[in-house]
């Protein structure tokens, strides 16, 4: 079942971009005190309520006399015309203005579900402030203040409740399926293929199937929507999902590419192992990383294909290893592997690749192995002093499956540096082989069953305390 699509619209500086950046707990959107800056669509997976979903923010609909209003309005009515579901972000501060009544009638024309949201309620009496927006015949507002993350999480329960219930359910089922996993060999293992457009992606697809299924020309965003195509091979079932190439959002024009984005993140986000082609001729770009970014952020299995590598001389073979090191350095889970899918050299080992993957990803870690790596990577390598205590580590479990999760006890974890963060990751990875899938790493931090006691005297113990301060300020 697909995600949904919630697209945030409303006036310049209600806070949609800092609402987006808690719905999909990154920073990807820009936040400032000053209208007009986000002017594009930028697009996310959603992070917070009981079920994903796919998040379009949307640039504010300005004064009509700003030059980029026209631009921003298209931008924002495409979205619209993508979502299944609209969050109507407005002011609880200024209240309703002439802006908010015109995006009203707009988006009553669309007949899509909409849900108002008033925004910066913190030191506003939200019943004072939910009577004037009555006035726009909407449902009853719903108070948050993005800012503080209040009442985002009671909206997106109630949002996706309403709008899709049984997505809450499979994703339920989805959790319950993962931790069967390794009962069930013979489950089709659904692998996502991304990349930028005209990479190979399709070609790729037609070499691993060993048919001519999917269109093939030499022009970028041949791929529109995502193509499913199962098929077995050494008895193991696999479903490809060719995806539209996705560019760089100052490239991406005609409104059916912005919504092929959409159903790229769908892809991955329904995968669980990503395919991620570049091209050996073309240098890594920012949008490469920023698509890796996320199909780790997913906790997807990851493939590094470099296509096209047939016939490049040794200076080029030399450059984009040295591109891989530096450009894709934080990706260091996943090790490139070097094809040719117009040719197939080298295509027979990514599905071999796909399978350790997954069988990676999905593998249950004994409690007790993952103490011993924890105890002897502590022995190796102590955790750092914090005010003159040192941390400890005292024992892991595991937490969860793809990715797989390890879970960390001790005291003062919150404290413990990311680099020694990684370290553990790396160390746990190495001793487990779990190479091609991001590990999630969870410190947790147990009560002190000491604390307080000091505090917590008998009467005679206290008299007799007293006794002894007093003996120390007279010299006896």
């Amino acid at each position: 079942m697909e995600q949904p699509v919630i697209a945030l619209v409303g006036r310049p500086n209600v806070g949609k971009s800092t609402l987006f950046n808690k719905l999909t707990r990154t920073r990807d959107a820009l936040v400032a005190d000053f209208p007009g800056l986000t002017r594009d669509r930028q697009y996310g997976v959603g992070r917070m309520g009981p079920a994903p979903y796919v998040l379009v923010d949307t640039g504010g609909l300005g004064e009509p006399d700003d030059v980029t209003y026209h631009h921003m309005q298209r931008q924002a009515m495409r979205a619209l015309d993508e979502a299944d579901v609209i969050l109507f972000l407005v002011d609880a501060r200024t209240g309703v203005t002439p802006g908010d009544e015109t995006l009203t009638r707009e988006l009553r024309q669309r007949g899509k579900r909409v849900w108002l949201v008033m925004n910066k309620i913190d030191g506003v009496d939200p019943a004072m402030a939910a009577a004037d927006f009555h006035a726009l015949g909407l449902d009853t507002p719903w108070p948050i203040a993005a800012v503080h993350g209040r009442g985002i999480q009671q909206l997106m329960t109630a949002v996706l409740e309403d709008h899709c219930p049984a997505l809450i359910a499979a994703a339920e089922a989805v959790e319950a399926a993962d931790a069967d996993a390794e009962e069930a060999p013979d489950r089709p293992i659904e692998v996502a293929i991304v990349g930028r457009p005209n990479v190979g992606k399709s070609t790729l697809v037609n070499r691993l199937i060993g048919e001519e299924r999917l269109l093939v020309y030499d022009m970028p965003g041949t791929t529109r929507d995502a193509i499913h195509v199962p098929f077995e091979r050494d008895g193991q079932a696999f479903t490809l999902v060719d995806t539209a190439g996705v560019r760089r959002r100052s490239r991406v024009k005609a409104s059916i590419e912005k919504f092929s984005v959409v159903k790229t993140l769908q892809a991955i986000e329904a995968a669980q192992v990503v395919i991620m082609v570049l091209d050996a001729r073309q240098e890594i770009s920012e949008q490469d990383a920023h698509l890796i970014g996320h199909v780790i952020e997913a906790g997807r299995g990851l493939v590094l294909a470099v296509n096209k590598w047939d016939g490049l001389e040794t200076g080029a073979r030399d450059r984009i290893r040295r591109e891989l090191d530096v450009k894709l350095g934080f990706l260091d889970f996943a090790r490139p592997r070097f094809i040719s899918a117009l040719h197939g050299t080298g295509v027979g080992r990514l599905l071999e690749e796909v399978a350790q993957v997954y069988r990676a990803a999905h593998k249950t870690l004994p409690t007790p192995q993952l103490n011993r790596i924890l105890a002897e990577a502590t022995e190796a390598h102590q955790p750092p002093l914090i005010r003159g205590r040192r941390i400890k580590l005292r024992y892991a479990h595991q937490g969860g499956r793809n990715p797989p999760a390890i879970i960390v006890h001790g005291n003062q974890t919150t404290a413990l540096p990311s680099a020694y963060r990684r370290y553990l990751v790396n160390r746990f990875r190495r001793e487990l082989g779990l190479w091609g899938t991001p590990i999630r790493l969870e410190l947790r931090t147990g009560e002190n069953p000491f604390a307080g006691r000091r505090n917590k005297l008998t009467p005679r113990q206290q008299r007799k305390r007293e006794r002894v301060v007093k003996r120390r300020r007279h010299g006896g």
